[in-house]
């Protein structure tokens, strides 16, 4: 669809790279994918910074910490109970699993560890992509709310329609190449957060006329 061509060129060319996702370890981008679940990337950059704090922003110490002591430190991130249940269990499969190495999680075929992925307690498939894309560089479009908002909004695919619609329509038009994938994703949320809001700025959107 050239639609999805274009929207890619303009949203480039007005933004630039967006050099997402910020992390120092396909580790730490992991956590904050599952972190970052009903909540602004400020209040996890919060979270994952009082991890680093303590030194316990591995998978060992996560494992070994209490959930009381692990909700205390995310929660700036919101929702920190569950968060904490939800990271237990992603470090639980990270561990029994790869034996605690993301470079062995990155070896699995894609489609083979998404549907592993998404058998961890608390893991969608939005949470799931974050991690295939961003942590272990596997080309799968993420789908959010912001990419959903501005492809209704623009008359490309209605805003009820399944998660995997929408990414159907991206793996179908597009080539599937890690950096493309990365770089629309990241677009969508800087337009989202800047122009195409709950309010829209429709008048100076760089998409006006699509």
């Amino acid at each position: 669809m050239r639609k999805l061509i274009e929207i890619y060129r303009r949203l480039y060319r007005t933004f630039g790279p967006q050099h997402w996702w910020p992390g120092d370890s396909p580790f730490e981008i992991a956590i904050g994918a599952i972190l970052t679940q009903n909540t602004n990337w400020g209040n996890v950059e919060k979270a994952i910074e009082n991890l680093k704090r303590v030194k316990t922003l591995n998978a060992k110490s996560i494992q070994d910490m209490r959930a009381e002591r692990l909700a205390s430190l995310i929660k700036p991130a919101g929702y920190f109970n569950i968060k904490a249940k939800r990271l237990k269990a992603f470090i639980y499969f990270l561990l029994n699993e790869y034996h605690g190495s993301m470079k062995r999680m990155r070896d699995v075929e894609m489609r083979t560890l998404r549907t592993k992925l998404l058998e961890i307690h608390g893991i969608g498939p939005e949470t799931a992509d974050s991690i295939l894309l961003y942590a272990l560089e596997k080309p799968v479009f993420v789908i959010d709310a912001y990419t959903k908002r501005v492809l209704s909004r623009h008359g490309i695919m209605e805003h009820t329609k399944p998660y995997e619609e929408f990414q159907d329509l991206f793996h179908s038009t597009l080539k599937k190449d890690l950096r493309l994938f990365n770089e629309y994703h990241a677009l969508f949320v800087r337009l989202g957060k800047t122009y195409c809001r709950k309010n829209p700025r429709c008048e100076d959107c760089p998409l006006e006329g699509i």
